[in-house]
C-alpha cells in the first residue's frame, strides 16, 4: 500500500517509516519542509493516510492552533477534494482532555475529523518514548537517558510525580495492524495499550542502574516490559564510541575466569580460558548448579558422586559444540588436554554469592 505519513521525519514518524518499509509498504513522506503540491501528489497516490504532523513547541500559542487544528483542517479539505475516501490515523494527545491550548488545538483536529466522515482512528497518545526521541527538548524521558549516558547531572523537582508513556515501537505495531486491517476500531478515541506509569524518581533510579550494570555486570529484568523497553531506549542513547566496556578479568597462571552477565532470575554467565594441561574446579554444589560449553579447545570434564569412588568423563571440543550440565552432588573438573587454550562458557543457576558461595573442596580422583 502507499502510506501518507505526515511529520515522516519526527520522532514518531521516522520510527513507523521504519516499520513501513520492512512491511512492503511505499512510503509518501511529507514534512516541514514539503510544499502544498507534494501533498496533494501524495494524497493522489495513497492509500492510507497518517497524520503525525504536529506543534507541541511553539513560540507562540497561535502555533498550536496552525500546526495542530489549521492544517488538519487543511489535510481533510484537500482528501475531500482529492474525491477518495481515505482512512485516517490521527495521532492526538492524551492532552486533548485538559485545557491547555495545545491540548484544545488537539481536540479541535479531533472534532474536524470526526465531523468529516471520513473513516478516522484517532489515537489519544501518552508520552511517547524509545529510540531517537530528542532530548532537552519536551521528553524529560529522552533528557534523562542522554545526560546519564554523557554523565551529566539531570533535575528532577518531584521524584513522586508519575507520567503516563507510551512505548514508540507499541504504537507502530498498532497502527500497522490498522493498516493491515486487523483492527479496524473506529469513529471514537483510542488509546494504546498497553501504558506505563512510572514516577520520575523510579525513572531516574532506572536508568542510574542501567549505567552502573556495566561494572556489576547485571542485565535488566527482562519480566518487566517497561524496564526491557527502557533499557533498549537508554542504549540508543550511548555515545557512538562508548558502546564497549572492559570486564574484570581474573588472571593467574592457570588462564583466567571473567564474570560476563549476571540476572536476578536467570543466573550468571562466565568465560573460563585455561592453558593447556590445567586443571580447574575440584569441588561440588548442593544447590548450585551450572553448564558448560567449550567453544575452542579441547577439554576433559569428569565427574564423581560424592561418597563413591566411580569416575565419569566428558571430552568436549570447539569442533562439536555440546553442552554439558553439572549436577548437584557431582565433584567435578575441568582440563585442557589440547595443545592450545581452552575457552569454555559456564552458566550458573544464580550469580556468586561470596556470602554463600555454595562450593565445597573435594578432588575427583583420589
Amino acid at each position: 500500500m502507499n502510506i501518507l505519513v505526515t511529520g515522516a521525519k519526527g520522532f514518531i514518524g521516522f520510527n513507523l517509516t521504519l516499520w513501513l518499509q520492512n512491511a512492503k509498504h511505499t512510503i509518501l513522506p511529507y514534512d516541514i519542509d514539503s510544499s502544498e503540491e507534494d501533498l496533494i501528489s501524495f494524497i493522489k497516490q495513497a492509500d492510507f493516510v497518517v497524520h503525525l504532523a504536529g506543534v507541541n513547541r511553539p513560540l507562540t500559542k497561535e502555533e498550536f492552533y496552525d500546526g495542530n487544528t489549521n492544517f488538519t483542517k487543511k489535510l481533510i479539505d484537500l482528501i475531500k477534494k482529492s474525491g477518495k475516501n481515505l482512512p485516517i490515523i490521527f495521532s492526538s494527545s492524551i492532552q486533548a482532555e485538559l485545557d491547555n491550548d495545545y491540548g484544545k488545538s488537539k481536540r479541535m483536529a479531533e472534532d474536524f475529523l470526526f465531523a468529516s466522515k471520513l473513516n478516522v482512528f484517532v489515537y489519544r497518545l501518552s508520552n511517547v518514548f524509545g529510540k531517537w526521541c530528542r532530548p532537552n527538548y519536551n521528553s524529560a524521558l529522552a533528557t534523562f537517558c542522554y545526560n546519564i549516558a554523557r554523565n551529566l547531572p539531570i533535575e528532577i523537582r518531584d521524584r513522586d510525580y508519575v507520567v503516563h508513556y507510551n512505548y514508540v515501537d507499541d504504537i507502530c505495531r498498532e497502527f500497522l495492524d490498522v493498516i493491515g486491517g486487523t483492527k479496524r476500531e473506529n469513529d471514537k478515541i483510542l488509546y494504546i495499550n498497553p501504558t506505563y506509569d512510572c514516577s520520575l524518581g523510579h525513572l531516574a533510579d532506572l536508568l542510574y542502574s542501567f549505567k552502573e550494570s556495566r561494572e556489576k555486570c547485571f542485565v535488566p529484568s527482562s519480566k518487566d516490559e517497561f524496564e526491557k523497553k527502557l533499557y533498549a531506549t537508554y542504549l540508543s542513547y550511548l555515545l557512538e564510541d562508548g558502546f564497549s566496556y572492559d570486564l574484570n578479568m581474573h588472571i593467574d597462571s592457570r588462564g583466567s575466569f571473567t564474570e560476563f552477565i549476571k540476572t536476578p532470575n536467570h543466573g550468571q554467565v562466565s568465560v573460563n580460558v585455561a592453558h593447556p594441561g590445567i586443571v580447574k574446579g575440584n569441588h561440588y554444589h548442593q544447590t548450585k548448579n551450572e553448564k558448560f560449553l567449550t567453544i575452542s579447545g579441547t577439554c576433559s570434564i569428569k565427574f564423581r558422586k560424592i561418597g563413591t569412588d566411580k569416575v565419569i568423563e566428558y571430552i568436549v571440543s570447539g569442533n562439536k559444540f555440546q553442552v554439558v550440565d553439572i549436577p548437584t552432588g557431582y565433584t567435578h573438573s575441568i582440563t585442557n588436554i589440547g595443545t592450545t587454550d581452552s575457552v569454555t562458557i559456564m552458566w550458573a543457576n544464580e550469580p556468586f554469592d561470596p556470602e554463600n558461595p555454595d562450593t565445597f573442596y573435594e578432588e575427583v580422583e583420589k
